[in-house]
């Protein structure tokens, strides 16, 4: 039987499970399936990549040879949760990695993620991007089987579904399809097993998931992430997307990879990922994001002229499609707009005011650059 060993985790309180979650759209993934590596390791830089698709907390499970887990997780920035004496103790083959999206009524360590729990084919480690639609039925239909709810996540309830299917006797592969085909909304998956790792994504695409590999394509040391950037952080080459609908299978010591659909439905990818979360370094579709803003920036002064002194975009998302306004434009492009590093994305904020207030903290004009002077921004 698989031994689970739970590093640092706090149980929930009980009006904390009653609460309703929130949604954590733009959490980011990853997962790295390679014996021999130091695999914690190249999660937490490939998490650092992924830092502006969740700044609330983050999390590591690892695999080891005799698929034993250890699990990390707590709130914070990667950076603030793990240190080298963490990262030294996840010991093994196979990592789980996770950033957590920030959300109202739910800052709290039990809803950080992996997930991981027991199953009748030993332990199942999950981490989750999307948001379920149905969570509340998905939850309904699962508590005939169990209460034993740690988190108010809507990714715990995929967990169970899975451990669900799996205890009543389906192997792997068709638990997680049998689970998948109970969700519906958006979900980029990778979960851990002691038979490899799986990557999965919905049946629209809503969220991204890529996959590479590290050092030779024959030495079966793979890669899965939310971004393209994941990959780049670590040295690990593109190999293609999780399509929609798509179920990959990844397993310890095999240079091939197992690649099903599992729904089929036409392909709905997040405008959203386009212009704001991903980064602009990340490749979608074979194209950088940051050639597709700065398209977007021209398309936008080709449909909307005006006569101007300046433009300026808003940092960091807006700059690339500011370029590409002023170069279809011919308006000058300059920096207007200077901000704090050390403010995270406030988007990602759990309320409005605090988002208002960081963008006082975050942005400062320049007003040598913009008094006078007619202004096109661009965010």
């Amino acid at each position: 039987m698989t031994r689970c060993s739970v590093d640092d985790v706090l149980p929930p309180s009980t009006d904390e499970q009653d609460r309703p979650d929130k949604p954590e759209e733009a959490c980011g993934v990853f997962a790295v399936l390679a014996p021999g590596q130091p695999v914690a390791n190249l999660s937490y830089f490939g998490l650092y990549a992924l830092q502006h698709r969740g700044q609330e907390s983050a999390g590591i499970a690892v695999f080891d040879d005799r698929h034993q887990v250890r699990l990390h997780k707590d709130m914070g920035l990667v950076s603030q949760v793990f240190d080298q004496s963490v990262l030294e103790r996840l010991v093994g083959d196979l990592a789980i990695g996770h950033n957590r999206y920030s959300t109202t009524g739910s800052s709290k360590v039990c809803n950080a993620q992996p997930v991981l729990l027991m199953t009748r084919l030993g332990a199942l480690a999950l981490a989750h991007n999307g948001n379920l639609v149905n969570a509340a039925e998905l939850r309904q239909s699962l508590l005939e089987h169990t209460d034993q709810f740690n988190s108010t996540t809507d990714s715990e309830l995929i967990a169970f579904a899975i451990q669900q299917e799996v205890n009543q006797g389906l192997d792997w592969d068709g638990a997680i399809r049998a689970a998948a085909a109970r969700c519906r909304g958006a979900f980029s998956l990778v979960i851990g097993t002691p038979v490899g790792l799986f990557a999965l994504r919905d049946g629209h695409g809503i969220r991204p998931l890529v996959f590479g590999h590290l050092g030779e394509s024959d030495q079966a040391q793979w890669v899965v992430s939310s971004e393209t950037c994941g990959l780049d952080i670590i040295g690990a080459s593109y190999d293609d997307d999780v399509q929609p609908g798509e179920l990959v299978h990844f397993r310890t010591g095999d240079a091939s990879v197992q690649r099903d659909r599992w729904c089929s439905e036409p392909a709905k990818l997040c405008v959203f990922e386009m212009i704001y979360f991903a980064r602009p370094d990340s490749r979608f579709f074979g194209e950088s994001l940051y050639s597709y803003r700065v398209r977007i920036g021209e398309a936008l002064a080709r449909e909307t002229p005006v006569e101007a002194d300046i433009v300026i975009g808003v940092p960091d998302s807006g700059i690339p499609a500011a370029i590409g306004y002023s170069q279809e434009s011919g308006i000058p492009f300059a920096d207007g707009l200077i901000k704090n590093r050390y403010v995270g994305r406030t988007f990602i904020q759990p309320t409005q005011a605090m988002r208002e207030a960081g963008i006082r903290v975050k942005l400062n004009p320049l007003p040598d650059v913009l008094a006078g002077k007619r202004v096109v921004v661009i965010d």
